[in-house]
């Protein structure tokens, strides 16, 4: 076994916060807390102490407002308890002699250790110069100075090619989400309808422009393994946002952009430098050798660089007052535009 921590209860410490530990490794380093805050107890369960260095590294994670950080203190030191003494019972059980437990220990540590490789790796990256960030603000207007906030009705239905075809026929002369279902009732296709309403930045980049030239009530098609996913437009508003509000933002995305470039290139050095032998069944499914066509460093890169996952601003239910509030409430998260909205919703990879 390769784990070397130093007590039992250490290994399934490490086992059951695995997840925390992966984020809070990075949070830690950039505290800045001294040795002896590191070392002061906040509370005592049975023989084990916790510190006020792992509240505050779990802190560094939430997004609290300073009259909310006593609260909050005390909640991650509740959760910290729970998690004390469930790990305390686990090992009365001997749960941490488990095969499976090893081996999530053993997954967690490598992971940690690569993770902090690759932080370590984009210290290198050099921080964007102005004039690439009003670059890049000038070459996406759909994202800021031109930026929309979108109605969305979006359904998924289930259909052959040819039903596909007639669908794509039938769409032009519709003028609304609900002509939409009737036709899809009365034609018997199976669909599942959703409303939502999501900023340009959640959006994947090359739908903006066909979203931009459509009027309220037209459609996008696009085909599916099962059917057609087709998004109406219900409402559209603008919401732009300047060079100065949005340069914060840029300016982290770009950073990103470049520290998973230099962890890309450095992981495309190691896999040329070292002998990789794939064996048994996944020999005949190798990757080609040349290794800028074989995988990079996406895993790496996914623990180290935020996710570009796009996730809806808010579920809106179907009258029309909730979907004007859910309107204003992604209005309103909108004006505070940040670097993690970009990374996640710009569809840029």
């Amino acid at each position: 076994m390769r784990v070397q921590l130093s007590t039992t209860a250490d290994v399934l410490r490490a086992a059951l916060a695995a997840g925390a530990a992966l984020s809070v490794l990075v949070a830690a380093t950039g505290c800045g807390a001294s040795d002896s805050a590191s070392t002061q107890t906040a509370a005592r369960v049975n023989k084990e102490e916790i510190t006020v260095h792992q509240i505050g590294a779990l802190l560094s994670q939430q997004a609290v407002k300073p009259a909310q950080t006593q609260e909050a203190e005390r909640q991650i030191l509740e959760r910290l308890i729970n998690r004390e003494l469930a790990v305390q019972k686990a090992i009365d059980l001997k749960l941490d002699r488990e095969p499976k437990v090893v081996q999530a220990i053993d997954s967690a540590r490598q992971d940690i250790i690569a993770r902090a490789y690759a932080d370590k790796l984009g210290e290198g990256a050099a921080k964007p110069a102005p004039a690439e960030i009003k670059k890049y603000y000038d070459e996406h207007p759909a994202l800021f100075s031109d930026r929309k906030i979108y109605q969305l009705q979006e359904f998924a239905v289930q259909a052959d090619a040819a039903q596909v075809d007639a669908l794509k026929a039938a769409l032009p002369p519709l003028k609304s989400a609900d002509e939409l279902a009737t036709y899809l009732k009365a034609n018997d296709l199976k669909f599942a309808s959703s409303q939502s309403v999501r900023a340009a930045e959640q959006l994947p980049l090359p739908a903006l422009p066909a979203l931009a030239r459509m009027s309220e009530g037209q459609a996008l098609l696009n085909p599916t393994a099962t059917g057609a996913h087709i998004v109406v437009l219900r409402g559209v508003r603008s919401q732009p946002v300047d060079a100065d509000r949005a340069s914060r933002a840029i300016e982290q995305f770009l950073l990103n952009e470049q520290k998973r470039k230099l962890i890309a290139d450095d992981m495309k050095a190691l896999r040329t430098a070292a002998r990789i032998d794939y064996r048994g069944r996944f020999a005949a499914s190798a990757p080609p050798a040349d290794p800028s066509r074989a995988p990079t460093a996406a895993d790496v890169a996914a623990s180290a660089v935020a996710s570009l996952e796009s996730k809806p601003v808010n579920e809106a239910p179907g009258t029309s007052a909730a979907m004007n509030n859910a309107t204003d409430a992604a209005a309103n998260a909108a004006g505070a535009i940040d670097a993690i909205t970009v990374n996640k919703g710009l569809g840029l990879k």
